[in-house]
């Protein structure tokens, strides 16, 4: 196999790789990344896996709630949701999605409370967008 059909591959597979464990790569960054240095992309989707899925003591839908946390506090409402949907996609249900969202009121303030609602808010809309569809294919 040439060096270039090789790398080639390896593209491929960081890209499936990513697919499968982060619902995307997130970004054309992301993309970018993979394509100028795929060995870069490979540790640091390592350390993703590593840091948001199954963990030995606690499964990745907390790991989630966690992530979204600091997120929120940081005000990355985007970023927030997108976590609040892969941890809703997980199990984890609106209303623990919503007492995660209530325990940052009193160590990150009003702000990053706000921006954690925002994922709440993005789940229920998800959900009654489902709720219609099924609705809409039972008539």
């Amino acid at each position: 196999m040439s060096e270039k059909a090789a790398r080639d591959k390896k593209i491929k597979e960081l890209k499936e790789r990513a697919d499968r464990t982060r619902e995307g790569r997130g970004s054309a960054l992301w993309d970018c990344l993979i394509q100028v240095d795929p060995d870069m992309f490979e540790a640091y989707q390592t350390v993703y896996e590593r840091g948001l899925l199954d963990g030995k003591h606690l499964p990745a839908k907390y790991r989630e709630l966690v992530a979204m946390a600091i997120l929120a506090y940081r005000g990355l409402q985007e970023s927030v949701i997108s976590h609040a949907r892969r941890a809703h996609k997980l199990g984890a249900t609106k209303e623990e999605i919503l007492d995660a969202a209530e325990t940052t009121l009193i160590p990150g303030g009003a702000p990053t409370f706000s921006t954690y609602l925002a994922a709440v808010k993005a789940i229920e809309e998800e959900e009654e967008k489902e709720k219609a569809a099924k609705n809409k294919s039972k008539k």
